[in-house]
Parts: C-alpha cells; sequence; structure tokens
C-alpha cells in the first residue's frame, strides 16, 4: 500500500515512531511534517531520538489561529494527496494538523485512518474537541485505545471500520524506557523521587490568564522543587502575566523525549495538561494531577492514579502531596504492541469490506 502519514506536533511525532517502524517494513510511507511544531526542541529532536526518517514533505505553515493553521495546512496536504494518490491518509490524535488532514483526504474520496479515535473530553470549548470529533466521522478505519473510545464512538453512531488497537504511546514508550537520558537529571541536579514535574501547553490553560496564574500559583506552593519544561505558548503568556517563579521552580527549555522520560519515571508528582503525559505517568507508575476539568483518560482517574484540579491553586497543592496511591494499575490502553494491530487493521481493511462486515 502506498500511505501518507501527516504528523505536525510533538505527542504525533511519539506516536508515529511506533507505527512507521511497522508500516515502513512492509509498505511506502510518505510521512507529511505540517510544522505545526516547529522550535527544534519540539520537532526535530523527536526526529533524532526515535529514529523517524527525516519527513518527505514539511509544510512549514508554523503559527497563526486556528482558521489560518488548519486553512493553510489544508491547501498544502491536498497539493501532497493530488501528487501522491495515497491508498490511505493515515492521521494522530486531535491538532489542527489531524484534522487538516482528514478533511484534504476525505474531500478527494481518499480512505481515512485516525489513531487514537473515539476520545471525548465531552468539552467543546476544547478546540481539540471539536478536530477529533470532525475526523472520527469522516474517517473509514478508527483506530481506539480504549473500549471507553469505541462506547463513545457507538453513541454518536459510528460502529463500522472501528477497531480496538490499544495505544501506540504505550509501544513508543516501552521503547524509549530502555533508552531513557537519566543525564537530564545530572544535568539539573535533581534526585529520583525528589521533585515534582510539570507541564502546561493547552490553549483552555496558556490563553486564559486567570487559569494561567492559578496553576503557577499552585506549583508555587508545592514544598518540593519543580521542574518545568515550558512550552513556547506558555513561556509568551507567562511573560505577558509578569510572573517570577519562586525558588524551588525551575522554568527549562523543552527536552527531547529520551529525557522527559528519564524525567517522568524519576518524579514524585506529575502535574499536566498533558493527555500523553497522563497516560505516561499511568504505565510509569507516577502519581498524576491533570490540570484541567475533565479527561479524555477517564481511566486512570477511576483506578485512583490521575486527579482532576482544574486551574484551584488549593485542589492543585493538596492532590500534589497525597500519598503515593496504593491502588494497583491494572493494564490499560494496550499491551505496548499497538503498532502492530493498526497496520493489520489497515491491511485488513479490504478483505473486511468486501466480506460486508464494515458500513459506513
Amino acid at each position: 500500500m502506498n500511505i501518507v502519514t501527516i504528523v505536525g506536533a510533538r505527542p504525533q511525532f511519539i506516536k508515529a515512531a511506533a507505527i512507521s517502524r511497522v508500516l515502513r517494513s512492509r509498505h511506502r510511507e510518505v510521512l507529511v511534517h505540517t510544522g505545526q511544531h516547529y522550535d527544534p526542541n519540539m520537532s526535530a529532536v523527536f526526529f533524532d531520538e526515535l529514529g523517524i526518517p527525516p519527513p518527505d514533505v514539511n509544510l512549514a505553515v508554523g503559527s497563526a489561529s486556528h482558521g489560518a493553521q488548519t486553512g493553510a495546512m489544508l491547501a498544502k496536504i491536498e497539493d501532497v494527496l493530488l501528487a501522491e494518490r495515497p491508498d490511505w491518509v493515515l492521521v494522530y490524535g486531535d491538532t489542527n494538523s489531524t484534522l487538516a488532514g482528514a478533511l484534504a483526504a476525505a474531500k478527494l474520496h481518499i480512505r481515512v485512518a485516525h489513531v487514537e479515535a473515539g476520545l471525548r473530553s465531552f468539552n467543546r470549548a476544547m478546540p481539540e474537541e471539536i478536530n477529533r470529533i470532525v475526523t472520527d466521522h469522516v474517517s473509514d478505519l478508527l483506530l481506539c485505545p480504549s473500549q471507553t473510545a469505541i462506547d463513545n464512538l457507538a453513541r454518536e453512531g459510528i460502529t463500522g471500520g472501528v477497531a480496538l488497537v490499544g495505544d501506540v504511546m504505550a509501544d513508543a514508550l516501552r521503547l524509549a524506557a530502555e533508552r531513557a537520558d537519566h543525564s537530564t537529571l545530572e544535568t539539573l541536579g535533581i534526585q529520583e523521587g525528589a521533585y515534582a514535574l510539570a507541564t502546561v501547553h493547552r490553549a483552555e490553560n496558556t490563553d486564559e490568564p486567570g487559569r494561567l496564574r492559578g496553576i503557577l500559583s499552585g506549583l508555587a506552593t508545592l514544598s518540593i522543587p519543580v521542574i518545568f519544561p515550558v512550552h513556547p505558548r506558555a513561556r509568551r503568556a507567562i511573560a505577558a502575566l509578569g510572573w517570577t517563579p519562586p525558588p524551588q521552580m525551575r522554568l527549562i527549555d523543552p527536552v527531547g523525549y529520551l529525557g522527559m522520560v528519564a524525567l517522568m519515571r524519576s518524579a514524585r508528582v506529575i502535574l499536566t495538561d498533558s493527555g500523553g503525559i497522563q497516560k505516561e505517568a499511568y504505565w510509569l507508575g507516577v502519581p498524576c494531577v491533570t490540570l484541567r476539568d475533565e479527561t479524555e483518560w477517564v481511566e486512570t482517574v477511576t483506578c485512583g492514579w490521575n486527579t482532576l484540579v482544574g486551574a484551584d491553586p488549593e485542589r492543585i497543592a493538596a492532590a500534589a502531596h497525597q500519598p503515593r496511591p496504593t491502588t494497583p494499575r491494572p493494564p490499560l490502553y494496550g499491551d505496548g504492541f499497538a503498532a502492530e494491530r493498526c497496520v493489520t487493521a489497515l491491511e485488513t481493511w479490504n478483505v473486511e469490506r468486501k466480506r460486508g462486515s464494515i458500513e459506513r
């Protein structure tokens, strides 16, 4: 098969690394980077560390408003698809790159496969929620990480072309954990289990000064050192607030995936608004405090290893200082071999369609 893969943001590079290894051993893949994340610390380092081949096409779209960015991607992706005429377009997650890739393919009547389909926060104020809903409804093959995701799709009337494959981020973490860069801890002068790790990047937090100030205030009250790799969007927002971190908070540049895995695995607690990091914290056995009012990864909350606190400083501090959970961590989101299932689902789609088991 001839497959065009669309990526553009840090989590998508991680997911694509897992699937591309399998895909390229059996098929032809054209990797298209939209340029949504273009800072070297958010882009190039991931390709280097994860062994992803350099993008075949870099659209270099860069930052813009949601409409302008998505529109620019849509036009440029369409040109690539007209030239390549692939059998499938593969998209990941819930970013503007995801939406643009899915729409461009659907309008050209090219089949769309959505990795991480079926997730819902049920908060349509989030741009990511709109992106994932629209993408799911134009996709032909929906590759779901959990039964909850399948149930969400069924409630929206999507039952055909749905496959439970697990989460490809577990595949990536399984491979990266063996190569985690522990020199990051040495460089920062921190000890295992003696610090909190924080990340903030979602627009709902960075673009709302009141929420961002609440999160920063909560982090500032923690009694242990806080390591905060700062997303470029968050850095601009923090500067606009004129906020100065206290001595125990260290704002650092984003780190590569292998360094981030080392930081996550050795943290006492992780505070984040990232969906991917919520899962990684669970898999690594590190308590997570989610700086949002809802999560797509509800199972991690149900199991007691993830606490939703929003942007309330007191709730942030209280959750971060809670004792380590004693509840078990049942296996969630697959076994670390989801990439093979994703590629097999692509390969068997035509057979299943001919048998009449797929109805779209």
